[in-house]
């Protein structure tokens, strides 16, 4: 049994009755054995009805012990009938990589199937799991399409608290997605590898919103600087000026934090006029951890 299966396992013993976990396990077996498709259609689709809805009981060290097995899992918003799910879906036969998870030319494998037919809460599950199932690299198309999704929960699902695009998505499918997490105004500190990502063309895209959202006389999010100090130029460093100077002081705290990530002298020297952020940041005392926590509300 794999780290994954056994944490889910570990979590559901301790969050549903023992019936429902028998019946669980039963239908694990099933699917792992080849059991025919409507075995795992039928269970899947019943698991909340078996399991219940409630959220897992996870405790601190639980969650340390998720991200230890995949770094950037985080699954304490997790319900007991998506953990129930997940486990069906890694019950599913994967030796045969393409067959697994693409469409061949005289069948549909059932990934394809499941995600074809999925009402929203069976989607959520879904793209939750995507860092989780077998043969990760081939599952970049499924999370393309989550991102499309105009449904804000199935989106979120794979936008935030999730390994899987930072892990594997290009620069273009991410910075598609950081630009619409802003447009549904899904919070960008819960986007796992916002930092590490962060690259000179998203910086661009994201100026270009805030200019277009200042034009409109809209308010911009101070989290949009996050990713944009690294690679801010000339023009950017000027956006930053202005939001120093008229912002408040969310604003400026993000707009010193981005200062204080640029190369640029004349970024620099826009910090240094303001030396109660410039020392906060010198002292580690105002960071992007500590201003996500302070300055934003906490995304449930």
């Amino acid at each position: 049994m794999s780290q994954v299966n056994k944490l889910l396992h570990h979590w559901l013993l301790k969050s549903v009755s023992d019936k429902a976990f028998a019946w669980l396990e039963q239908k694990q077996t099933q699917i792992a054995s080849g059991a025919a498709e409507r075995v795992f259609f039928t269970a899947f689709s019943a698991v909340p009805r078996y399991l219940g809805k409630q959220d897992l009981q996870l405790t601190f060290q639980d969650l340390e012990a998720a991200q230890d097995v995949i770094p950037g899992w985080y699954p304490g918003h997790w319900s007991v009938d998506q953990a129930g799910r997940t486990l069906l879906l890694l019950a599913l036969l994967h030796d045969d990589a393409q067959g697994y998870v693409r469409c061949l030319p005289r069948a549909t494998p059932m990934l394809d199937q499941v995600f074809s037919t999925a009402d929203m809460g069976e989607l959520v599950a879904l793209y939750q799991s995507l860092p989780l199932l077998p043969h990760p690299e081939l599952h970049r198309h499924r999370a393309a399409e989550g991102i499309r999704s105009n449904m804000t929960n199935v989106f979120q699902a794979i936008a935030l608290r999730n390994p899987y695009p930072a892990d594997y998505l290009d620069n273009a499918a991410w910075n598609q997605m950081v630009l619409k997490a802003l447009f549904v105004a899904s919070p960008l500190h819960l986007i796992w590898g916002l930092d590490r990502r962060a690259n000179p063309e998203l910086a661009r895209m994201l100026a270009d919103y805030a200019h277009e959202r200042w034009a409109a006389t809209r308010p911009v999010t101070p989290e949009i600087w996050r990713p944009i100090g690294q690679f801010a130029d000339s023009a950017i460093i000027t956006d930053l000026e202005k939001v120093l100077a008229n912002g408040d002081i969310a604003d400026q705290e993000a707009a010193a934090l981005a200062c204080a990530e640029s190369p640029l002298p004349e970024a620099q020297t826009l910090l240094s006029r303001y030396p109660d952020l410039e020392s906060s940041i010198q002292q580690g005392n105002l960071t992007w951890s500590s201003f996500s926590r302070d300055r934003l509300s906490v995304h449930k």
